[in-house]
């Protein structure tokens, strides 16, 4: 694919065919299988998907977080403001980290020092990029505390981690992230482990600073609920695959790929309160032993149903074997909306 999906001639960044493995006692075991996206300057793109589908591997892969080994790069390319990021020098990529991208990770516990108290950490983002001497940066600290809504600042960066609570280390994490204005925020899982009213704190406190710097966010989530009301687009990705990506609206309304439809029809709503919600057959297939063709077909119904419609003699091994083949690339359905499903291509007349 010659462009990522979505791209455009100002995009900040763009992903193009990126595939990575790991080194394992299985031997080489590919976790991203040429993912392709771009976002725009200010743009919010929702990264949604189970469990190790690859949206972490991602992220990590963007700002080079990725150890080697285990980690190898087998192909693609990731420019921002239209420089290669995988072939930038160490040293220029960590001015990247942090000042021109920052990110929020999944785990505030595990990811902050516990031997520092907040203040420091936060301050030593300003120090470690040669902004402001240690006085200073213990002051813009304590005010970057403050725009992330935390209670009693200036105490707080006297605690150390361990001393906050979670919605708290959160905000301590969403403070050193935004404290040199990034172009582009990563915020990984943001909400994970916080109770229901915490999630929704965070996620305005997101909203608020997001329109305040101005800034383009990769929200990665297993959430749809939350990437419906923050994403301007939404990417759906599954076994290391983007298989759908689209203007979020339009997803919600239209999702072709038949596993979109599945995780859509999964969600709670009032109108089946009494009814079971409806799950996608089968499992996530190992990613030592990925199918030939397209990796959802073993759980897809659309596959099921030409398997029926072939041994009742309705179809020919053409349709029943679209899926079998190569994996599918991403087709575009309608403007800005790509689709990795040759079965869908073909019930809907794509050329």
């Amino acid at each position: 694919m010659k462009d990522a999906p979505g791209a455009k001639t100002q995009e900040l960044l763009a992903v193009k065919d990126l595939s990575v493995s790991f080194d394992t006692e299985k031997g080489s075991v590919r976790a991203l299988f040429g993912v392709s996206f771009s976002m725009l300057p200010g743009e919010t793109l929702g990264l949604v998907g189970e469990s190790g589908c690859g949206k972490t591997i991602t992220a990590l892969s963007i700002l080079r977080l990725l150890a080697s080994p285990p980690a190898k790069l087998d192909g693609g390319r990731i420019f921002f403001k239209g420089n290669d990021l995988l072939t930038l020098p160490e040293k220029l990529m960590r001015d990247v980290r942090g000042r021109e991208i920052s990110m929020v990770f999944q785990e505030p516990m595990t990811s902050m020092n516990p031997v520092l108290t907040v203040g420091e950490q936060v301050a030593e983002v300003f120090t470690a990029h040669n902004v402001c001497g240690k006085k200073e940066a213990a002051e813009r600290a304590v005010e970057w505390l403050r725009k992330a809504q935390m209670p009693d600042p200036e105490r707080r960066a006297k605690e150390y981690p361990h001393q906050l609570s979670g919605g708290m280390r959160q905000r301590a994490m969403i403070a050193m992230a935004l404290s040199l204005s990034p172009l582009l925020l990563i915020a990984d899982e943001p909400t994970t482990a916080l109770d229901v009213t915490i999630q929704a704190q965070i996620m305005e406190l997101l909203r608020e600073m997001r329109e305040q710097e101005r800034m383009a966010v990769l929200l990665i989530t297993h959430d749809l609920g939350v990437v419906h009301d923050f994403a301007d687009r939404t990417a759906i990705m599954y076994l290391g695959r983007i298989v759908e990506i689209a203007p979020t609206r339009e997803l919600f309304a239209d999702p072709i790929h038949p596993y979109t439809q599945g995780l859509l029809a999964s969600l709670p709503s009032s109108s089946r309160a009494d009814k079971k919600l409806p799950s996608i057959p089968g499992m996530v297939p190992d990613l030592a032993n990925v199918p030939p063709g397209c990796p959802f077909s073993p759980r897809c119904r659309y596959r099921q149903a030409a398997l029926e419609r072939f041994l009742s003699g309705g179809t020919s091994t053409d349709e029943l074997r679209v899926c079998d083949r190569e994996p599918p690339p991403l087709f575009e359905f309608s403007p800005g909306h790509f689709v990795a499903c040759r079965h869908q291509r073909l019930v809907r007349g794509k050329n």
